[in-house]
């Protein structure tokens, strides 16, 4: 009997993995065990005993789908349905089960992005530069909640809330400062902000520019999803309509303009962090990314301009297993979404590159050491489940903005990860797991049935305003909870192994002097900027805002002009306030 494998992984050999070591030739570390026995790069069916008949074990037989190419076995069918030749596939072959990339870690390690931000822009500077130093391989930039709800910061509202939960930035001037000396030209640069998304990357760009960094040599990647915030996270602005042409601006812009830029990262961390389920998380996640992808077509993009440039943030939560087959399931869904519905011809169109940050929700005040043990498996799930970056979190985060030496504390974890456990030198290693692979045929036949159901309500805009998914995560958050106060559930330290000791752990404190720092720059921008140009910049971007968004009325454009005459986020926000109005959540019933 032919084994189907071998001619499969024969072709694989030379289409796929000698065209990517020209590309990017794998690190020149020992891959081999502690005990020096040699590590492959990849395993399969190849590497195991012949059966009696020549066959290879576990090679597949005759296979049976469902109406989306889902394999139905598990319960459903026989495990003879199942042709891991088609379902696992090769790494860097559809539908990328195994991941995108041939190597895997091999050539190139996972990003290792910490997420940071606090106080002024002038401590969150000297942030990044310590983890710069400490080996960290990629900024990401935290904004405190006036920021993100689109405040300067001596708004009235924003009072006692500037640099709790990130750094805060009114205009170009905290900019400037935020990315004073950093190799803006070296290390990509993720951005956590979404209604206010647009003109914070503006203000990014036109500080780069200013440094003589040109916008298309820039990388990095602003999250931008809109649409998670009606859902989950409820950091929202205006009505989803304009909200949407916001982010469809941004992709069009980015697609012109900034060819190594992400415009939007689809982010299931904050629908996950809600109480949502694993199931849940990538259903809804995914159905965004639909959304913003539909948006995309009918401004008259293709596919292949700007699907290349799509990412996605998840989070990792502390079932191992389950988080492992998650992420396996997305990419062959997005595979599956992007070829089949949407046409995508170009193969990186059909990617799902994600970031991930471990579980913040799943961090206790109480017992916070053992925060570090959950922070290590949920990020070697995330490595198992071949995410391309990650942040970790900090042991202390139920308490407060990490310290210094807790955000380095979670860097060396990954670091720990990359270096000394040898999870790194072979292609996913879980691949062919009878478990996993079973448990990741199961998420991806959970997923398509929320598609369809959501498909079946008119897609998610829809759904959102009818508070589909809104209601089936709050009853999945509640299930939960009951099953926790149940003792179905176990949290070590909250309602087991409880112990009467407490801890007591260093929290961050804003430097004192910080906030006095910002208003007094805020304070000088406002009285030295050009008035004419602060009142040209707002009137080009109140009209553009004002007729119907088109390629012609792009307010990208708008918000550089905004940015570069130092108009304040504020002023720009409050312009779009008044154009199309706040929006009101409808009370769930």
């Amino acid at each position: 009997m032919t084994n189907p494998w071998d001619e499969r992984h024969r072709r694989w050999r030379i289409d796929r993995l000698a065209p990517a070591l020209d590309r990017l030739p794998e690190r020149r570390d020992r891959f081999s065990t502690m005990g020096d026995l040699p590590v492959e790069r990849l395993y399969g069916p190849w590497d195991q005993e012949r059966d009696s008949d020549g066959g290879a074990a576990g090679a597949g037989g005759p296979t049976a789908v469902d109406h989306h190419g889902v394999p139905l076995y598990d319960g459903d069918g026989p495990y003879a349905a199942f042709d891991a030749a088609r379902d696992i596939g090769l790494p860097g072959d559809p539908p990328f089960t195994r991941g995108i990339h041939p190597t895997g870690y091999r050539s190139r390690p996972w990003t290792m992005r910490m997420f940071a931000g606090f106080g002024s822009a002038e401590d969150t500077n000297a942030r990044f530069r310590q983890l710069l130093a400490a080996g960290q391989t990629g900024l990401s930039i935290a904004f405190d909640m006036p920021t993100l709800y689109g405040l300067d910061t001596d708004h009235e509202e924003a009072d006692g809330e500037f640099g709790t939960c990130g750094v805060a930035v009114s205009s170009l001037a905290d900019m400037e400062v935020l990315l004073d000396g950093l190799p803006l030209d070296q290390v990509s640069t993720s951005m956590t902000i979404n209604a206010p998304a647009a003109p914070i990357w503006a203000m990014y760009i036109a500080a780069a520019e200013k440094r003589g960094v040109p916008r298309a040599a820039l990388e990095g990647t602003i999250q931008n999803d809109i649409l998670k915030e009606y859902v989950a996270q409820k950091e929202f602005l205006y009505p989803p309509e304009p909200s949407m042409r916001l982010v469809t601006d941004t992709i069009e812009f980015g697609t012109r303009e900034m060819p190594r830029w992400n415009t939007v990262s689809i982010s299931g961390y904050h629908i996950r962090e809600a109480g949502s389920t694993a199931v849940q998380e990538l259903a809804f996640t995914i159905a965004d990314g639909m959304a913003y992808v539909e948006a995309a077509l009918e401004r008259g993009l293709d596919v292949d301009e700007f699907a290349p440039r799509l990412s996605f943030f998840f989070n990792s939560h502390s079932d191992f297993f389950e988080e492992i087959a998650k992420f396996r399931a997305s990419r062959r869904i997005w595979w599956k979404l992007m070829s089949q519905r949407y046409g995508a011809r170009a193969e990186r169109s059909t990617w799902m590159r994600f970031h991930t940050q471990t579980a913040g929700v799943s961090l206790t005040g109480q017992q916070p050491l053992n925060n570090l043990t959950r922070v290590a498996t949920q990020a070697l799930a995330a490595i198992l489940g071949g995410t391309q970056s990650l942040h970790t979190d900090a042991f202390d985060e139920a308490l407060a903005v990490p310290t210094a030496e807790a955000a380095l504390l979670a860097l060396r974890q990954q670091q720990i990860l990359a270096d000394e456990t040898g999870v790194a030198s072979t292609v996913d290693p879980l691949g062919g797991s009878w478990f996993v692979e079973s448990l990741t045929n199961r998420v991806e036949r959970e997923v398509w049935r929320y598609l369809d159901e959501i498909d079946e309500r008119g897609g998610m805009l829809k759904a959102i305003a009818e508070g589909y998914p809104q209601r089936e995560i709050a009853d999945a958050a509640y299930r939960f909870q009951r099953e926790l106060d149940a003792g179905e559930r176990t949290i070590v330290g909250v309602n087991r192994y409880v112990t009467d000791e407490r801890l007591r752990v260093p929290v961050l404190q804003i430097p004192p002097g910080s906030l006095e720092r910002h208003l007094a720059r805020l304070a000088k921008t406002r009285a030295e900027r050009d008035p004419a140009a602060v009142a040209a910049a707002l009137a080009g971007l109140r009209d553009a805002a004002s007729r119907p968004g088109t390629s012609e009325t792009n307010l990208m454009p708008h918000f550089l002009a905004c940015a570069k005459a130092y108009a304040t986020l504020g002023e720009q926000c409050r312009v779009l306030r008044d154009v199309w109005g706040e929006y009101r959540e409808p009370v769930a019933v």
